[in-house]
């Protein structure tokens, strides 16, 4: 997979703008939308739910990458599924049972993610690497934006490219901008979500072209 995917996180939007800031990422290029759903429970914040996911599917146009930032993920997939996620990513520490998490997700005709934390070692999760569609490293700890780049966590990459099917996508989300977009692209990434550095530019357009 050449094209490196470009997913906005609509967490650094302005939240009483969603859909204008929504079509400026959509106009500029943008492939997916990336939503942050946080409970306060897995993370120390709170963000959207079903509702909002749900308003956002009639806006736009581009597949929404709904990250699951959430304790009990199971209860909520049929939900977020039915509310118009494209793509649903669980954390790997908030589960049990990861087979089982992954089928009720695509059982909805949706593509199935799975996320890891900074201290996750990825040789704990490459035994599922054949049965995701996505793989989400984290490259800050979850639960809020704008946070620092953490490189340690961007070398799990390679080892993941090893072990990896060729159609995994792997995403990188946390501090990214251009340099370390490229950091991660040379790692092997193929998809990047990017708030502050999309959203607080000066130019969105500029913005995304420079994180491909």
């Amino acid at each position: 997979m050449s094209k490196i995917i470009i997913s906005p996180s609509i967490l650094s939007a302005d939240f009483a703008n969603l859909e204008r800031d929504i079509k400026r990422v959509e106009d500029a290029g943008a492939d997916w939308i990336h939503m942050d759903v946080m409970d306060g429970h897995f993370v120390p914040n709170i963000t959207i739910g079903v509702p909002v996911v749900k308003s956002i599917k009639k806006v736009t146009k581009l597949p929404l990458d709904v990250h699951l930032m959430i304790e009990n993920p199971e209860k909520y997939i049929e939900p977020f599924a039915k509310a118009g996620a494209d793509i649903l990513t669980f954390h790997y520490e908030a589960v049990n049972d990861v087979p089982s998490i992954v089928d009720m997700i695509k059982s909805f005709g949706i593509k199935a993610g799975m996320s890891i934390k900074p201290k996750t070692f990825p040789d704990e999760v490459l035994k599922y690497l054949e049965i995701l569609d996505l793989l989400l490293v984290m490259t800050v700890e979850p639960g809020f934006g704008g946070q620092s780049f953490m490189e340690n966590c961007a070398e799990k990459i390679p080892v993941i490219k090893r072990h990896a099917p060729e159609n995994l996508i792997i995403q990188v989300d946390g501090g990214i901008n251009a340099q370390t977009a490229k950091i991660c692209t040379n790692y092997g990434a193929n998809s990047l979500v990017a708030g502050n550095y999309i959203y607080k530019s000066d130019n969105i357009i500029s913005a995304v072209q420079s994180l491909r």
